[in-house]
Formats: structure tokens, C-alpha cells, sequence
């Protein structure tokens, strides 16, 4: 028997509630042999247009084969469709609202038709993306109808935005700027004070802000030893500049 491939769950959920532990149920009880892991569950809440900068950085250490169940999803139960995204290292299930514009090399984009037996309005994470993703992962067929990618939502969004896309436990600011884009002469100007670039915290005096290149090969914003979104007064979504 082959190994089903591996699935990663990427979502807004948090911890709280059965949200995370049903979506888990749900691909289980589809093969008790599934091989689920916990990608994210404190993607910007209900801010697909931030979290879609944030899934591909998030995603690069993958393995080639993964799938990827990405649901931050505010317009659930609406006319939003449902989307199965191919690019040249993995596949991705979720919403067509943005969130799967920006991955890198897409190669096919399709609708999903197939619906299970039950399915929720509210929770198209367990009920729709969790069991398309295990289907998937077994080979199944998921029926669906291809469509090109310039048709989904967020095709033409920037490639980088120079937005606050999430905030950590330690307060650093991870933006939406793929670090490979951007030189380290560069400045960043957020509110009043500008920002130089430094390896890493313990390059800058205590207390200082600064700019650096993150392990998930973003731009980020930070300070040593302090929280850079109290230090700066930036919040999620909110814009600077870099030049």
C-alpha cells in the first residue's frame, strides 16, 4: 500500500473550540493511516488579503508531495467558489477569495464540484476542504472543472505588499515583502522612525527597532528585546514604507 501523501492544515481557527481537532477528524476518518500536521492556526483572522503573503513563506520548507488545506474563509456559505491550486511543488485546497493568488509557479487552477454527503454552511473547513484533501492524498478523484488562474480572486494583487501581515507572540512584525526583492542598503520608514537593516536581535543595541530577513525569508520588523508592534504603534494590515 502506497503512503498517502501528507496533508498540512493552514488556517484563522486558533485553538480555542473543536475547529482544528474536527478538521483533523474529518481527514482520519477518511484513512486512519493519514499523515495530518499542523501547519498554522493563527493566520490573520478573517484577512485572506494578508494571509495569502503569508501561505507560500510559510510552505517552503514543505515537502514536494504535501497538500495544503488553507482555510481563512470570512465569506463561508456564500458565492464564493471552492478551488483546488497545482503549482510545481505541491497542492492546495481552499477558498477562492485571495488567499491562493500568490503562490509561486501555479500550473493549474480548478473549481471544485464534488461535495460529501453533509455539508455544513459555517464549516467548510471540516466539511469541504478537510475530506477534498484527503481524497487527494489517497488519489482519489475530486470531481472538478479547470479554470485559468487569471480567472481566481487576488490574480492581479501585487506580488509583495508592503503591509503588516502578522504580528507574533514576541511582537515582530512580519511583512509582506519576499526578502530576496529587496536590498539590505534598504530603508524602512514606519511612522516617525526609520529602520536600517540587521542580521539579526543581538546585532542592535537593546531596545533599538530594526529590519531583517526572517526565517521564512520575509522582511520583518523587530526590536531587541522589546515588541517592535508596542514600539512602533503598528497593527495588522497596517502599511510603511521601504525605499
Amino acid at each position: 500500500m502506497n503512503r498517502p501523501r501528507p496533508i498540512f492544515l493552514f488556517t484563522d481557527f486558533g485553538w480555542s473550540g473543536p475547529y482544528v481537532g474536527q478538521m483533523v477528524g474529518t481527514i482520519v476518518a477518511a484513512d486512519p493511516h493519514a499523515r495530518v500536521f499542523n501547519l498554522m492556526h493563527d493566520a490573520p483572522q478573517m484577512r485572506p488579503d494578508l494571509a495569502a503573503y503569508l501561505l507560500p513563506a510559510c510552505c517552503r520548507p514543505l515537502p514536494e508531495d504535501a497538500i495544503v488545506a488553507a482555510v481563512v474563509d470570512p465569506g463561508v456559505g456564500g458565492e464564493r467558489v471552492a478551488l483546488i491550486v497545482e503549482t510545481a511543488a505541491m497542492t492546495y485546497v481552499g477558498p477562492d477569495n485571495g488567499l491562493l493568488s500568490r503562490l509561486p509557479d501555479i500550473r493549474r487552477v480548478a473549481r471544485i464540484d464534488w461535495r460529501p454527503a453533509s455539508l455544513s454552511a459555517s464549516f467548510h473547513g471540516r466539511d469541504l476542504f478537510a475530506p477534498a484533501a484527503a481524497r487527494l492524498a489517497l488519489g482519489k478523484t475530486v470531481e472538478c472543472t479547470p479554470i485559468q488562474p487569471q480567472q481566481i480572486v487576488g490574480w492581479d494583487w501585487p506580488d509583495d505588499t508592503e503591509r503588516i501581515i502578522y504580528i507574533d507572540a514576541f511582537g515582530n512584525l512580519m511583512t509582506g515583502v519576499d526578502a530576496k526583492n529587496v536590498s539590505k542598503n534598504s530603508t524602512i520608514v514606519a511612522g516617525d522612525r526609520r529602520l536600517t537593516y540587521a542580521e539579526t536581535f543581538c546585532r542592535v543595541a537593546v531596545g533599538a527597532p530594526f529590519w531583517y530577513v526572517n526565517s521564512q525569508g520575509l522582511v520583518e520588523i523587530a526590536a531587541n528585546g522589546r515588541s517592535a508592534a508596542t514600539l512602533l504603534s503598528l497593527a495588522l494590515g497596517e502599511r510603511f514604507l521601504l525605499q
